[in-house]
């Protein structure tokens, strides 16, 4: 219950999945790149590859074919590894990469304003771009442009405006749809939600009536038939139940239709809103926050396309921004601090954040009882999904003032896209965008990140002629399971698996019997992912007792010098690495600011349930 949103971010994405089985229980399995269980998902690599950079903030991503398109506000971008200042060019509010290679493309429009949203035909020739602009290249453009994908130059035959900012587009057949904060398009009435023809601009007959707040998110239903929407308006064509935030709609009139976790999560006011939805054929994924009455749900949740029934929820404390579902896996981004309702990690002190979680598709457990913020919601019975093993370390930025990192999520069945206000990956100077790859495309380099004297073994004499080696376990950024060898004198002599995460580091013992009274050892540990990346901590010795002896005081143990300096865990903010200079953190909980254009009333408090 952190942080107001300065601008939401919607992307519109399809894709074809595999419906997961359903059921109660208390799932505790962990899924990466190589799951220790075959029943479990596969994520993709938490190994940062090289992409395009820029100097802002990035609201919406899209990916056609081997493009990605970029929006938000800024007016340089960079190659890869460049730091800010250098080897910059000009792009203004929107821009394209090749996904592949991560290399900006020539695509150079330059907008006038603020890109929000961006999606593409159905046939993938042209995309669609809405937000708060009124020019593209100088040619007048009021808030809504379209660009051919094969020669990027601004469409002459799609000119529709709208007299605020747009902030969510989809496209299905000959209908392209829009949401923001309008309350007229092409000089027709129209509050909050338009449809336009996709090949020549004229305003259709989809509508409905939203007295205030905006439209943040829309997607649209595989048939065509339902235009779900989202946003911070209070009411959709009078109704509040659903309607409160959330309203799924007739595609062809705007009438309302069936939805029902509508009834139970609403956000909606000053104080709380929905801020993504994306969707597949398996049903709708939406993310929202909320801070303070009238608003009640921070997570992710899953919808079925049949009457909007709950599939499942993710109750994780902190706002979650973008959410996308991708074969048996659903990625998001938030500034999630606390996880523990659904098993994941717990909240600290000082509060430490992970910002890009990821879900099984399916749902496997049972939300518990919430014990932590008594102002939460308490969402205990419902089902959830489980909370994978993939935690990429991405900072937070200064650009918007609201003291985030990632904005935005995108991917396609072999890339996850995060773009936003970040600086640094996985300790790495990188700003505003980031790639990650499957293994088969990913160089697979991230290893056990604990080093040195943090991954130092102590050592006791529990029993004659034998040494007890105990150690905390490592942790891995998209590997659960690594494999620990014990070394006495340099050599391996036990070996074992272990189960952990950056927050859940279980300690780990072996007695090594057989040893020679007053004879002095040397241990190590190292630690092994499954795709062959080690790190090997200090060592530490201890004399051996040849008579039954009590455990043995911390002074008979000698930490030797450490190879190479520690890592530190995920820590409140991510450690920049060596060569770059540290980053400032946004006060993290900064005072709420309403939206320039959207600025409803205060809304009574609205029952949760």
């Amino acid at each position: 219950m952190l942080w107001r949103f300065r601008s939401p971010v919607t992307a519109i994405v399809a894709a074809a999945a595999l419906a997961g089985a359903l059921f109660i229980g208390t799932g505790a399995a962990q899924a990466d790149t190589s799951p220790p269980s075959s029943s479990t998902p596969t994520t993709v690599a938490a190994d940062a590859l090289p992409t395009a950079q820029i100097n802002g903030v990035v609201w919406s991503q899209l990916i056609v074919g081997d493009t990605v398109y970029v929006g938000g506000e800024f007016t340089r971008a960079r190659p890869a590894g460049a730091s800010a200042g250098t080897s910059e060019v000009s792009r203004n509010n929107l821009m394209a990469y090749n996904l592949s290679t991560g290399v900006m493309t020539s695509f150079n429009p330059s907008l006038n304003g603020v890109v929000r949203a961006i999606t593409a035909s159905p046939d993938g020739s042209r995309i669609y771009v809405g937000g708060g602009f009124s020019s593209v290249g100088g040619v007048t453009r009021t808030r809504l442009a379209a660009f051919s994908t094969s020669t990027g130059a601004l469409l002459t035959d799609w000119t529709p405006t709208a007299n605020g900012t747009v902030r969510a587009l989809g496209a299905y057949g000959s209908t392209v749809y829009a949401g923001g904060s309008f309350t007229s398009t092409s000089g027709q009435s129209r509050q909050k939600a338009a449809s336009f023809s996709a090949s020549t601009g004229t305003v259709g007959a989809w509508k409905g009536t939203i007295p205030d707040g905006a439209v943040n998110a829309l997607t649209i239903s595989p048939n065509g038939d339902r235009v779900v929407i989202g946003g911070s308006f209070t009411s959709y064509n009078g109704a509040t139940t659903p309607g409160y935030g959330m309203a799924a709609t007739n595609s062809s009139t705007g009438g309302a239709v069936t939805w029902n976790i509508g009834k139970l999560i609403k956000n909606a006011g000053p104080n709380g809103a929905i801020l993504s939805l994306t969707s597949d054929a398996d049903g709708v994924y939406g993310t929202g926050y909320d801070f303070g009455s009238g608003a009640m749900f921070e997570g992710t949740f899953r919808a079925s396309w049949s009457s909007g029934n709950t599939v499942w929820i993710e109750d994780c404390h902190g706002d979650t921004y973008s959410a996308v579902p991708v074969g048996d896996v659903v990625y998001t981004t938030a500034h999630a601090h606390f996880c523990g309702n659904i098993g994941g990690f717990p909240e600290t002190n000082p509060r430490s954040y992970h910002r890009t979680l990821t879900f099984s598709k399916a749902a496997t457990c049972t939300i518990t009882r919430n014990v932590t913020g008594g102002s939460y919601f308490n969402f205990a019975g419902r089902p959830c999904p489980t909370l994978l093993a993939f935690y990429p370390d991405i900072n937070t930025g200064t650009y918007t003032g609201q003291g985030q990192g990632p904005w935005n999520v995108a991917a396609n069945s072999q890339y996850v896209l995060y773009g936003g206000e970040f600086t640094i990956v996985n300790n790495k100077r990188q700003q505003g965008l980031t790639r990650f790859a499957v293994s088969s495309i990913a160089p697979d380099k991230e290893g056990p990140k604990a080093t040195g004297t943090g991954f130092q073994p102590t050592l006791s004499t529990p029993s004659a002629n034998a040494v007890k080696v105990t150690w905390k376990s490592n942790y891995d950024r998209d590997n659960e399971q690594l494999t620990y060898q014990v070394l006495r004198n340099g050599v391996v002599v036990r070996t074992q698996t272990g189960l952990s995460t950056d927050w859940k580091r279980p300690t780990i013992s072996w007695t090594d019997t057989g040893r020679s009274g007053g004879t002095t050892y040397t241990y190590q540990v190292r630690a092994t992912d499954p795709f062959g990346n080690a790190v090997t901590g200090s060592s530490a010795s201890i004399r051996a007792t040849g008579a039954v002896a009590k455990e043995a005081p911390t002074e008979n143990v000698t930490p030797n010098a450490p190879a190479e300096a520690p890592e530190t865990p995920l820590t409140p903010d991510i450690a920049p690495a060596p060569e770059a200079p540290p980053v400032p953190e946004v006060n993290p909980d900064p005072g709420l600011k309403p939206l320039p254009d959207d600025a409803p009333a205060p809304i009574p408090e609205v029952p949760a349930d």
